[in-house]
């Protein structure tokens, strides 16, 4: 209470399922070249599934970024509301909002902060096939 009145309470946001493993889009053709995705608890990591293909890389240099739900579900929102879901500009490489910019190539680069990965543009376009299917969707749960 302050001053007579009730104050909300401040409560952590609760996610369903808590964590997940690794995942891909269902529309992903065979699972070695994709945008992966994992839950865990209010944070949703993201990574390239072709970095562990190749054997000289060592699984704790792995590049992943890292981003809470909200930031999450404001990309996703953004990529969806954008058509052809790529930002008109590069991302700066210290910026801290999520983006993804595609180079005339059709490549998909998604940074945040330092930390860049490098898509083919078929694992960009099942990426996003998915994000419009709604298959990435980190929404709370409500108490």
């Amino acid at each position: 209470m302050c001053d007579g009145k009730m104050l909300p309470m401040l409560t952590t946001a609760k996610y369903h399922p808590d964590s997940t493993g690794w995942f891909t889009s269902t529309r992903t053709n065979n699972g070695n070249q994709c945008v992966e995705v994992r839950f865990d608890g209010a944070a949703v990591l993201i990574r390239d599934s072709k970095y562990r293909r190749n054997p000289q890389h060592r699984p704790q240099d792995e590049p992943v970024i890292i981003v809470t739900a909200p930031e999450w579900m404001s990309f996703l929102d953004m990529l969806l509301d954008s058509g052809d879901a790529t930002a008109a500009v590069a991302p700066e490489p210290d910026s801290t909002v999520l983006r993804a910019f595609t180079d005339p190539d059709g490549w998909t680069t998604l940074r945040y902060g330092e930390t860049g990965l490098v898509y083919t543009p078929g694992e960009w376009q099942a990426f996003l096939a998915g994000a419009a299917d709604r298959e990435f969707d980190r929404v709370p749960v409500v108490s």
